[in-house]
Order: structure tokens, then sequence, then C-alpha cells
């Protein structure tokens, strides 16, 4: 018994590749599918988190803090009310704020959200660690007719400037609710930014005023159709909004601005602060995610199990092996070793191959998922809970890696070497 018991171990496992392959490819899966949810869960954190950036509040009618954040910047719902444009201009006028960005939303293109805003909304909004809007394309919108479409919309439809788009009125779908007469002229394509914009389609405010004007109760008015020139003289000044991103000339004055907000009179007005309601939102989310951090967990520990399942299997096909190792020399205790050796080995090929499965998997599917949901992941460096959650499949297969110790242990050189009829 010169040879290292890793060594031994590992020829063994050699010897029996097929059996073995299937068994690593069972762990490889389990822990495939553990790390995939947390790398899921994290990244979907932090694009949540990088969506919105440098806005200090978000204002919109009174409703919930979560609902108000989902509608404005995730586009998720509808605003239960509007907010008046004389409220926004007060609020604009407080000595603290600094900028004041408007949203209109409620119409659509093919599915996608149509927002209304100003030419502000380019130069304030921000996303990831302070990243302004880039255009790959064209510029922002400027006439009442124009508009400004995300990368995403432009990918989808293959849209260029100069193009023309119709409107849907609301949630749009039908004919008769889309807004023919009055259609758009794309001006820009905004580069790709991994938010919400990236699904919309943005215009000014004065273009959802435009493409209102005959219509009354969210039903066409006929006999009054109006040519795009004669429309830009009437008063486009919007008279409600959905929401507003502010913006705040110190930090400090945030407290007190939203409470300004809070307790308006004109109106019923709701004041956010977006990262306290981003945490707001992942602490409802906080079940679904444990969920489905226990369903990984227990596919882990269905792989664990045919780990055990195929050594214990095999040790009656071993008893001549492992008896021969016996009358050697080697004791109840090395061939304990050499099977727990084994079984970590089985599990490190099983945890690399997972981790390798998983970074494909993200190579291969980052762009459907930022293309279909919006959902950026990154391929990197495994951060510290992958590390601990792979370090916690090692331990347990070392645990695992016991049952079929102990059998062989208890299994002696005499019955090892009686052949059975």
């Amino acid at each position: 018994m010169r040879a290292p018991l890793w060594h031994l171990a590992w020829r063994s496992l050699a010897n029996r590749s097929l059996t073995v392959a299937l068994t690593v490819l069972a762990v490889a899966i389990s822990v495939a599918m553990l790390l995939g949810v947390e790398r899921l869960r994290q990244d979907a954190r932090e694009g949540f988190a990088r969506t919105v950036s440098g806005t200090d509040l978000i204002v919109g009618a009174r409703s919930g803090p979560v609902q108000l954040l989902l509608y404005s910047i995730f586009h998720l719902g509808d605003a239960t009310n509007n907010v008046s444009w004389r409220s926004l201009q007060s609020i604009a006028a407080h000595p603290q704020v600094a900028w004041l960005v408007p949203l209109s939303l409620g119409d659509t293109h093919r599915g996608f959200r149509v927002v209304g805003t100003s030419r502000a909304f380019f130069e304030h909004y921000r996303h990831g660690r302070g990243r302004t809007l880039a255009f790959e394309q064209g510029r922002a919108f400027d006439g009442v007719f124009e508009a400004v479409v995300g990368a995403e919309v432009a990918a989808r439809h293959g849209y260029v400037p100069g193009q023309r788009i119709v409107v849907s009125h609301g949630a749009g779908g039908l004919g008769s609710a889309e807004h023919d007469d009055r259609p758009f002229t794309i001006t820009g394509v905004l580069a790709r930014s991994g938010t919400p914009v990236d699904r919309s389609v943005l215009v000014s405010l004065e273009a959802i005023e435009a493409i209102h004007l005959n219509w009354s109760g969210g039903v066409r008015m006929p006999g009054l159709d109006l040519p795009a020139e004669r429309i830009e003289r009437f008063d486009l000044t919007p008279k409600a909004v959905t929401a507003a991103l502010v913006g705040l000339k110190s930090r400090t004055a945030v407290f007190s601005v939203q409470r300004h907000v809070n307790d308006f009179r004109d109106e019923p007005l709701l004041a956010i602060l977006p990262g306290a309601t981003l945490q707001q939102l992942w602490s409802m989310l906080a079940i679904a995610e444990r969920a489905l951090l226990a369903v990984s967990a227990l596919v882990v520990v269905a792989g664990l199990a045919a780990l055990v399942a195929v050594m214990v299997a095999g040790l009656n096909e071993r008893r001549r092996e492992l008896a021969i190792l016996r009358a050697l020399g080697a004791g109840p205790g090395r061939i304990f070793v050499l099977l727990a050796l084994e079984s970590q080995f089985i599990a490190v090929l099983g945890c690399a191959t997972g981790l390798a499965l998983v970074h494909t998997g993200i190579l291969v599917g980052a762009p459907w998922l930022e293309a279909r949901f919006g959902l950026e992941l990154q391929a990197g460096w495994p951060g510290s809970s992958e590390w601990r959650m792979l370090a916690f499949v090692l331990l347990a297969a070392a645990v695992a890696s016991l049952v079929p110790g102990w059998r062989a242990w208890r299994q002696s050189l005499a019955e090892g070497m009686t052949i059975r009829i």
C-alpha cells in the first residue's frame, strides 16, 4: 500500500468512468441550478438598483410606495390617479428642488410603453453608477410629433431614424384604438442601458396632449380631426401627468422636501425615496426568493443522494477489490478514507462542472434575457455567497460519503474473499 490514497481513489474512479460521469453530471446539474438561482437573484437586485440613480425623490398621486415605484420607473401596472400640472409647478418652485422631470404614461406602441416627458429626461435620468442615456443613432425629439425609441423597441421592429410609427391609445391592440391620424417620426434610437427605457417610446408632453385633442372618455370623437399644422397652434400645456422625477440641490433636504410633498394641501400626493422603496420591494419578494433557494437546495440534496446511491451500489461490485486492498495491509480506516476521497472527487468535479454550466448558460442566454425581460446577467468570478454555497455542497458530500464508508468499514476481510454463487 505504498501508493497514496488519492491516487488509488482517482484510478478507481477512472475504472468506472461511465458511472462516475453520470454521477458527476447529476451533481453538476443540481449545483448549476443552485448557483444559477443565486446569480439570477443577485443580478436582478443589482439590475433593479441600477435602473434609476441620481434621482432623490419620485412624486406621484397618493398610493403605495412600491406601486408608485413600479409604474413610474419599471412601467409595471398603472397609476391610481394623475398629478395636476399646477401642483408639479409648485413643487418645482421649492427652494431645495434643483430639477423636475415629469412623466406621462398610459399609451403604448406594439406592447411597449409610450412615455411623455420633457427633453430634461435625457439630461437628468441616470442609471447604473450615474451613467446618462446615450444615443446610438439620431437625436432627442424636438417637434411635437417626434419620438425617440429605446434599444429593445428598435431591435424588435428594425426602427431607424426617419421612420414613422403610430401610437395606440391605452393598452392598444385594436385598430380603432390607434392614433393613426397623428403618426410620429423617429428622430433617435437610444443605446442599450439595461433599464425599462430600452423598452419605451419617448415623446414630448405636448405630443401626449396633441394626440388626445379629439378624444373624450377613451373614445375618438368623430368630426374633430385636425391637421398636424393646426394642432401645434393649440395650447398643449399638459393639465396633468402621471409622476415626476425630482433632483434636489442637497441630499440633506430630502426628508424635508418629502414631507412637504406628502403634506401638500392642494391634492393628495406621495413622494418616495427610490432606494428605500426598492428595499421594501425586496422584502416583499423575500419569501419567493427563499422558496426558490429551498427548491434549489432540494435539487442538490437529490444530486448528493444519487452520489450516495451509486457509491453504496458499487460496494457489492467492489467486494473483491476492497478485500484485496485489505489483504495488502489496508486497514478499515484507510478503506473508509479511500471511499470518502472518491466521493469528494466526484463532488469537486460536479461543482466545477456546475460552475462551468452556469457561466456557459449566462454567456449564451444573457442576450436573450436582456432583450426579452431587460434582465442583465454578468458572467464573472463567483461572489462570496456562491463560494459559501459551493463549500456547503462539498461539506454535504463529505457527510454523505460517511454512508458508503461505514458500509465498507463493516465489511470484513473474510466476507470480501468469499465467492458468492
